[in-house]
């Protein structure tokens, strides 16, 4: 495992005293047995000892810890949670971790104007606990929402089993106070429907920590719907199950949610949660319908007769709401429920057209036999965005290799039939190196000028997203030169 070099052994006594000055009392961490508490995100293959971790609890100390990080030289790598799955959060060896869980707090309920305002380490379920006494609640809602926090749903526009209708982080952002590399703190938008000016918030919503640090995020929030009614079906095949995830949507019918669970985790989570799925089926659609009773009621009509033309084994409405919320919670489960029958898992997160579902599942069935893992498919079918589970054995020697080649491989596909490398994970250091299968190196270039027009030094979670990284001065040029230019100053993990 890298350790910091001696010049920044050298500094790291320094840095560390100009952070308790700024973060008193136990709000620097510095022992060994602490550090490793941070060493890596939801991405636990990949580890890494910060330098050093510090817990600032104000916006005033988020920007003076950045100014003195951006005068002096120090890398930061900012955090939420550490349920990041691409590892997006993944330390430095010679950097600080920024840790954000001690913004805790949620600033102002606003039903009126259907608005909360969170600090960013608040957990997304946490808000919509907050309003759901007055009908309300927050949309997106990502299988891990009881832990993972609105500032880091923010940063990779996380999205969640109701985006489908209700769309991804982005669509329900309305403002965004933000902390910049200089210490700088600025506020866009706030509890009006549209933010003046260019679009600042949808660039910042899904940069993954490397343009700034979200100190406070207003979101809009929804009346709960009149009705909502889950049909739990069956299929003999995962083909049948995609192509019906295809009629659905192409006959205009927009669920609130649409998930799909291949025979492998819908056992397991069976085993874990008790959902009631039944065991026989290949895969699995939890197919949610909502809104005024008499069209709920119609809509589940109309999927029962397509779920039927598609062969249907099985098709099943929730009866209440307690079984409603049963079904969801084995697909909620479904990533835990994996790991009791796994020793490791890999998670993926690519995004492909829906109708393409049918063979690209029949081609995953394929690599999985010839990469010699095992695969278990849960996604949010009606975006058709793809969360294969590769099983695998850390202590197996080779397999960790085998299923990061199986990953790969799954992604390129996606990119292959029209699709993109994530969804909502985000890039991180999983997908950074796959980046040219979607994209050209002038591609890329324009995207690392957007990152220096905001940290021209590159200091905020460096290493991240792009696989190689270039000089903000040589960006400036708009000749574009050819082959790959290693920074001389790419991060250590």
């Amino acid at each position: 495992m890298p350790e910091p070099d001696k010049a920044t052994l050298a500094r790291r006594d320094e840095i560390v005293a100009a952070m308790r000055a700024i973060v008193p009392g136990e709000g620097v961490i510095v022992s060994d047995a602490e550090l490793r508490a941070y060493e890596s995100d939801g991405l636990t293959a990949y580890r890494q000892p910060p330098l050093v971790v510090v817990l600032p609890e104000t916006t005033e100390q988020v920007s003076r810890i950045l100014s003195y990080c951006h005068g002096n030289g120090v890398r930061v790598v900012p955090r939420g949670a550490g349920t990041s799955l691409s590892g997006g959060a993944l330390p430095l060896a010679d950097g600080i971790l920024l840790g954000m869980a001690k913004f805790n707090r949620i600033l102002d309920i606003d039903i009126p104007n259907r608005v909360v305002v969170a600090q960013p380490g608040v957990t997304n379920m946490a808000i919509t606990q907050a309003v759901e006494h007055a009908g309300f609640y927050y949309a997106p809602d990502p299988s891990s929402q009881i832990a993972c926090t609105i500032g880091g749903n923010v940063a990779e526009n996380s999205g969640g089993v109701h985006c489908l209708k209700y769309g991804l982080t982005t669509n329900n952002v309305l403002g965004l106070e933000v902390v910049l590399v200089d210490g700088a703190v600025v506020r866009l938008g706030g509890k009006h429907l549209d933010a003046e000016g260019y679009d600042l918030i949808g660039v910042l919503t899904g940069s993954e920590g490397l343009l700034g640090v979200v100190t406070e995020v207003s979101v809009r929030i929804l009346r709960r719907p009149e009705t909502a009614k889950a049909l739990l079906i069956g299929f003999a095949g995962n083909e049948a199950a995609g192509a019906c995830v295809a009629d659905i949507i192409g006959s205009g019918i927009i669920p609130a949610g649409m998930e799909m669970m291949d025979q492998l985790a819908t056992n397991a989570a069976e085993d874990f949660i008790a959902a009631g799925y039944p065991r026989d089926a290949a895969a699995i659609l939890i197919v949610e319908l909502d809104g005024p009773e008499a069209e709920v009621d119609a809509l589940v009509e109309r999927v029962r007769a397509l779920a039927l033309s598609r062969q249907a084994t099985t098709i099943r409405a929730s009866a209440d709401e307690r079984e409603r919320l049963a079904f969801w919670a084995g697909r909620k489960a479904a990533f835990p429920a994996v790991g009791r029958i796994s020793p490791d898992y890999y998670v993926m997160d690519g995004t492909i057209p829906r109708h393409h579902l049918p063979a690209v599942l029949a081609r995953i069935s394929e690599l999985s036999e010839r990469h010699r893992l095992r695969v278990a498919n849960v996604f949010h079918a009606g975006d058709g965005n793809l969360h294969p589970m590769i099983l695998y054995d850390a202590n197996a020697p080779g397999e960790l290799e085998r299923a990061e080649a199986l990953g790969a491989e799954i992604l390129k596909l996606c990119v292959e039939v029209g699709g993109v490398l994530t969804g909502e994970h985000g890039v991180g250091v999983e997908k950074r190196d796959l980046m040219p299968a979607q994209f050209s190196e002038t591609d890329l270039k324009q995207q690392q000028r957007l990152k220096c027009a905001f940290d021209p030094a590159s200091l905020l979670n460096p290493g991240k997203v792009f696989p190689t990284l270039h000089r903000c001065a040589e960006l400036g040029r708009m000749h574009i030169h050819g082959g790959r230019m290693p920074h001389p100053e790419l991060p250590r993990f």
